[in-house]
């Protein structure tokens, strides 16, 4: 499939998706690639200054609100107006755009649904168009599924939940697809393909073309995603401000210029949401290369002590006064089957974590699970109306809390937990699944990234355990083949261990561990 456009030559590989030739149209290519030309090496030259920046903080440097936006932060404005639609978001659901998936999130009873092409997912081509072909079916009514193995026919409600769509990080690029011989990004592909097929169709529903936009890092790159869909929204003919978003703050840098990404997007923004995971991991991999910065064991890096209790505050805050929604974050807690005692510890924790959030201030938050809707409903019953976009915290954190370690140990137990998660993940991803039900919490891409950051930051300090023991290469190897030979032969293990070995040994920390494994997706 080729179209030539002012001597851009754009190829997609064809793909087996049932429906991919409604999606691959040269209309929609030639949409990606004016999106390439224009936008690309903005976002290439982004994610250079991320390198730069890092270098910094290598050297000392840390985090701070920056003097040169100070008057952002300390005037009156709001974002732009909100649809209807998107004013009650007390409970939001997010995974994988397979068609199961979508049509039981969309049956969950969740305000909100997020259907996600980055970290839920694993980025096999067929699986990504027929995402795109399942997004599309929605809006054209013609969404349904019947399990090859049951027979069991799904189909959507009468009262489905309000669909946003988030793409890949601007980090990613697709192989499948070219301009001039170049991959485009992952972002302007998954965003473009959408917007393309379902604009009209999502706004003719009465509701709209709703994104999630993940991992930033600056003002800038919210600069970017702004220009893009004042671009966009001109070619469609669609009014200013029709596109609308909520910004994950899942970085530490980000987390200290939230003002100036509301400021960036004010015409299209809604809400900032409290991507826990990923903030975890930025938090290490932006300033884990001092010792001084040893992080405890992943089970004690909880939302309500430390920079996680800070910036769930300040997020807060920071929404309210612009008029925009701040979203809570993931339980990955799932159901525990076939255990009623461990079923319920497991309930008690998701629904003291939404209460937590709630009181925070917090609009809503996010669930993996549908039987978990029904808890966070509950705890979320506290607010007094749709969202609380009245509600300031009496305190706002400053740059300290929003730096300080959490304190607690670091023990054998997590890290061969951290070993087993990040080994059976990165395993799964590579064999094409981006959502991993392990050990009665769900993981992706963004868990994963916390457990072999740990692992190299605590290798690179020959960081000391509980027990007076230090970790050490020996010591790492020791424990992961004794977790390989302890999961036995599943798929893809020994690929997925050599590469997170060689990710926790490097001497320079790799950015995202989904570049190198990228390479070898099946």
């Amino acid at each position: 499939m080729t179209e030539v456009i002012e001597r851009q030559v754009v190829r997609a590989v064809p793909s087996a998706a049932n429906g991919a030739a409604d999606i691959l149209t040269d209309e929609a290519l030639g949409f990606v690639a004016e999106l390439h030309r224009h936008f690309d090496a903005r976002r290439r030259g982004l994610l250079a200054a991320r390198i730069e920046r890092q270098m910094r903080f290598d050297a000392g440097e840390l985090p701070d609100f920056p003097e040169e936006t100070r008057h952002i932060r300390e005037s009156d404005w709001r974002v732009g107006p909100i649809p209807a639609d998107l004013t009650d978001r007390r409970v939001e659901i997010t995974g994988p755009t397979n068609a199961k998936m979508v049509i039981n999130a969309l049956n969950s009873g969740a305000k909100m649904f997020m259907a996600d092409f980055e970290d839920a997912t694993s980025p096999v081509w067929d699986e990504l168009i027929q995402g795109q072909v399942n997004l599309r079916n929605r809006w054209l009514g013609r969404l349904d599924y019947t399990d090859p193995d049951s027979g069991k026919h799904y189909a959507l409600g009468a009262d489905p939940a309000v669909l946003l769509v988030r793409p890949r990080g601007w980090h990613l690029t697709e192989r499948h697809v070219t301009v001039d011989g170049e991959p485009v990004a992952g972002a302007l592909l998954d965003f473009g393909l959408y917007l393309w097929h379902c604009a009209r169709a999502s706004l003719d529903a009465g509701s709209g073309p709703y994104f999630y936009l993940p991992k930033l890092e600056s003002r800038h790159e919210a600069a970017l995603w702004d220009d893009i869909f004042v671009y966009a929204e001109q070619r469609l003919g669609l009014p200013r401000g029709t596109i609308k978003v909520t910004v994950l703050i899942e970085t530490l840098p980000a987390a200290f210029e939230m003002d100036e990404i509301l400021h960036a997007l004010r015409a299209n923004i809604v809400g900032l949401n409290c991507g826990r995971w990923d903030y975890i991991f930025s938090y290490i991999k932006r300033l884990g290369r001092s010792p001084d910065r040893l992080t405890p064991d992943r089970s004690a890096m909880t939302m309500d002590k430390a920079f996680l209790a800070a910036y769930s505050l300040r997020l807060v805050a920071t929404c309210h006064r612009r008029g925009a929604y701040a979203m809570g974050g993931m339980s990955a807690f799932i159901p525990v089957k076939g255990d009623d005692a461990a079923n319920a510890a497991a309930l008690a924790k998701v629904r003291a974590d939404k209460l937590r959030e709630v009181t925070n201030g917090h609009d809503g938050t996010w669930v993996a699970h549908p039987a978990l809707v029904p808890v966070a409903m509950e705890a979320f019953a506290a607010m007094p109306g749709p969202n609380q976009l009245s509600r300031i915290p009496d305190r706002i954190p400053g740059r300290d809390e929003m730096l300080e370690l959490h304190s607690g140990v670091r023990t054998e137990a997590g890290a061969r937990e951290n070993i087993r998660v990040a080994v059976q993940y990165i395993a799964a991803w590579i064999g094409g699944r981006g959502a991993v039900p392990l050990y009665n919490l769900m993981e992706d891409a963004a868990t994963a990234e916390i457990c072999r950051a740990q692992l190299w930051q605590w290798l690179r300090f020959e960081a000391a355990f509980d027990d007076g023991r230090r970790f050490s290469l020996d010591l790492f190897d020791e424990w992961l083949a004794e977790e390989l030979a302890a999961l036995g032969d599943l798929p893809n293990l020994k690929p997925a261990a050599r590469l997170l070995h060689d990710l926790v040994t490097t001497q320079e920390f790799e950015e995202f561990l989904t570049l190198p494994a990228y390479r070898l997706l099946q």
